[in-house]
């Protein structure tokens, strides 16, 4: 084994993952590749049956010739089971409770780390690594997550929900590096075949984008439970019907079909009556949020009981100046003196002191044009 450890490198076939493990290689470590089948993509309907995103037959051959080319093992593995019980449940449990799932830091928290870390101790390896844009040392004996270099490329809001026993083992080897620099060792290392890859937005296991369309393939009779609900306005007068509450987010403007002489965005969802409140964009600011759920990442409790942060509510959130407050164990207080827009039950807020993650948790109350927080 080399000196430096034998480290796990789950690579999806991307430009990211392929050149973390290369990288890993040259400086020393001795690389085992795995790639997780995560979904049926054939049975996933959409894209008339192409299959795209991570992971796919094509991105998991391009990784076995990296590995081959670069002389290390590849293995891949069926974690469909284990992702379907937790990611996929999950999100179609909170679509139809009236929130918007987040399933990669669900991923992330409950299947990829634990996943590959039983995969890595069967192997005999040291440590797990991924392609993430992020960050991780230990400090004052814990594991801290923080920022990646390349700010807009960032990932560390979505891995707040790893563990320290988990982070311990974990190396993010393209966290000091810019995307741009990324794609040049793609080359460099002669990985032409991934070099010039785009990035993957899709939820993996709906490489589609049409979030209607797998929860109806998903929930037999979904459509016609739901629909003909009630658009109502602030004051709660009917404005028009709606297709069914788990088509529609906070925040959402376009598709209501509501004929009302003014723009109007979705600021509740109340999944109980299978009502929809719309207002103006001023409705949609709110200044305080809890979260439950909690992983403490850079103090096992907020300092104090209560201190200043920068606070993202979702992931391409630039993050706000606002303070975070301990509730229990399990549950955290942040409010935005300044107001946040479209703060969303479902989502996770990540609470950063810097750029390190302090802390996590999914968001299940909220004030949205009301004073006092409410059950979502």
């Amino acid at each position: 084994m080399s000196s430096k450890g034998r480290v796990l490198v789950a690579m999806s076939g991307g430009v990211d993952s392929s050149v973390s493990a290369v990288m890993l290689k040259e400086q020393g470590y001795e690389v085992i590749g795995i790639t997780m089948k995560t979904w049926d993509y054939h049975r996933s309907g959409g894209n008339d049956g192409k299959e795209t995103g991570c992971c796919t037959v094509e991105s998991m051959n391009d990784a076995r010739q990296i590995a081959v080319r670069h002389g290390f093992k590849h293995f891949i593995v069926d974690i469909r089971d284990e992702f379907g019980n937790w990611v996929i449940d999950r999100f179609i449990e909170d679509y139809t409770s009236g929130r918007t799932p987040n399933p990669c830091v669900l991923c992330n928290t409950h299947i990829k780390w634990a996943a590959l870390l039983r995969r890595a101790d069967d192997l005999g390896c040291d440590y797990i690594a991924t392609g993430h844009y992020a960050n991780v040392r230990e400090e004052a004996g814990r594991f801290v997550i923080s920022k990646g270099k390349d700010h807009n490329k960032d990932q560390s809001y979505a891995l707040w929900g790893v563990k320290q026993e988990h982070l311990a083992r974990t190396i993010f080897p393209l966290g000091n590096f810019r995307k741009t620099e990324i794609r040049q060792f793609a080359e460099d290392y002669g990985l032409l075949n991934v070099a010039n890859k785009p990035d993957s937005y899709e939820i993996c296991f709906i490489p589609d984008n049409n979030y209607h369309r797998f929860l109806m393939d998903k929930v037999e009779g979904l459509e016609e439970e739901v629909k003909g609900g009630k658009f109502v306005d602030q004051d709660g007068n009917i404005v028009g019907e709606h297709k069914g509450y788990p088509f529609y987010t906070i925040g959402q403007r376009r598709g209501l079909d509501l004929a009302i002489g003014k723009p109007v965005y979705v600021t509740h969802i109340d999944a109980d009556n299978n009502v929809i409140t719309v207002g103006e964009k001023e409705d949609l600011i709110s200044t305080t949020c809890r979260a439950k759920e909690l992983n403490m990442v850079k103090y096992d409790r907020v300092p104090g009981g209560e201190m200043e942060i920068t606070g993202k509510i979702r992931y391409n959130d630039n993050g706000a100046v606002g303070s975070l407050r301990q509730i229990s164990d399990d549950e955290i207080q942040v409010t935005f003196p300044a107001g946040r827009e479209a703060i969303t039950p479902g989502q996770a807020v990540v609470c950063y002191e810097g750029n390190d993650v302090v802390a996590g948790g999914w968001i299940h109350k909220v004030n949205v044009g009301m004073d006092q927080l409410v059950d979502v």
